[in-house]
């Protein structure tokens, strides 16, 4: 009877129990994040069939969640980041709604069938997603704790089967949802609130990256920075070296030539297609231009000097995600310093350029020649380096 309720066929001390219920968990994180996300929902990697079928069946197993809406859900999370229609988004519904009720979100949003029928196209729809994945869920998890209360034992086989139930809401639902769009670092500014959490990506096998992702949605691997760490990469990796996975998109990488003397259509797609990169680059001139003003109001007016100190924190972050009164603040700071000022309204400039979409080419180009003719007769060092620099995206 003792075997029945601790052992199980595999008769593991507790500890082994332990690493048993994290190793079974992180393969339903990698199904995730590499079937789910990067396969089906981007399309920026190819699996090969066995690889596919194996994640297809593990989630059945573990997490009772259809391919499809899942699918659905994240697209239009994508689609509709931070507004009303977005079905998870902390900076609408609030930290704690999305942190701990994120699956309730999720099972309220899949139950939409407008939702699926359009964000949920391109999945499985084969034989066994329609009549035994999709239509049978409650089998899978069923068969699934039948097979931990046999390794196992009863006792830890049914605790090691909630785990398994609850990891992807908590993980995925709640931390990744909430706090992936709440609290972090961010590398590029998106039109969005997006964040990475910690550049050591392991735990939620990449996930911890959102704001990379959210920059190039349809990129496989996510890390950017040489700090940074994707483990899903990792594997996706080891699956490209077994010839079991292609990737078949990465984020673009800014390649540089000799300053071009007049925007062209060229120059201009290449600003546009490297935007992250460019505004990231236009940071390290906007720090360079607070410094420079900085130092100039040292020398004349150090009385205001704690406002135009306390200005580098607001600036740094994107406008969009700030409350009103530290919009206020930026506006009292920028009264006092006109060259800062000028650096701020070019650097909105320059992001409208690509949220054109009504405009023709011509005209754009002609608003980006305009926009780097003023920039380096602006007198302003930081940003007429930017904008020789902003000439030789290739």
């Amino acid at each position: 009877m003792e075997w029945m309720l601790f052992s199980g066929l595999l008769g593991l001390p507790w500890w082994g129990d332990v690493l048993a219920a994290l190793l079974l968990t992180h393969v339903t994180i990698a199904a995730v994040t590499l079937f789910l996300h990067r396969n089906q929902t981007h399309h920026a990697l190819d699996l090969h069939p066995l690889v596919s079928h194996f994640f297809r069946l593990w989630l059945w197993l573990t997490t009772g969640m259809r391919t499809r809406e899942w699918v659905a859900v994240h697209r239009k999370h994508h689609a509709r980041c931070e507004t009303a229609e977005d079905p998870h988004s902390p900076q609408v519904l609030g930290i704690n709604r999305v942190l701990w009720g994120g699956v309730l979100l999720y099972v309220d949003e899949s139950a939409q069938r407008e939702t699926i029928e359009r964000f949920g196209q391109g999945t499985p729809d084969d034989w066994l997603e329609r009549n035994l994945y999709s239509k049978y869920v409650m089998f899978g998890l069923t068969v699934m704790g039948l097979a931990d209360v046999a390794l196992f034992g009863i006792v830890p086989g049914m605790l090691i089967l909630l785990v398994q139930i609850v990891w992807i809401p908590f993980w995925a639902a709640g931390v990744i949802n909430g706090v992936g769009h709440y609290w972090g670092y961010r590398n590029w500014s998106t039109d969005d609130a997006s964040t990475n959490m910690f550049p050591l990506a392991a735990l939620i096998g990449g996930e911890e990256l959102h704001n990379n992702h959210h920059a190039h949605a349809t990129s496989a691997k996510f890390s950017n920075k040489p700090f940074e760490f994707d483990l899903g990469w990792l594997y996706i990796r080891i699956l490209v070296f077994l010839g079991l996975a292609k990737v078949r998109h990465l984020a673009p990488v800014p390649r540089f030539i000799a300053a071009r003397s007049e925007a062209d259509l060229p120059m201009l797609r290449a600003v546009i297609e490297h935007r992250h990169d460019v505004l990231a680059n236009y940071r390290e001139s906007l720090i360079r231009a607070h410094a420079e003003e900085l130092a100039a109001m040292r020398r004349s007016a150090p009385h205001d000097m704690r406002i135009l100190r306390k200005l580098k924190r607001w600036l740094l972050r994107d406008e969009r995600t700030l409350p009103d009164f530290q919009r206020a603040e930026i506006e009292r700071g920028l009264s006092m310093s006109p060259r800062l000022r000028t650096v701020v309204a070019m650097r909105r400039e320059l992001a409208a350029l690509w949220a054109r979409s009504m405009a023709s080419q011509e005209e754009l180009v002609g608003r980006l020649a305009d926009w780097c003719h003023r920039a380096e007769s602006s007198g302003i060092a930081p940003l007429a380096e930017f904008s020789l620099r902003l000439r030789s995206y290739a």
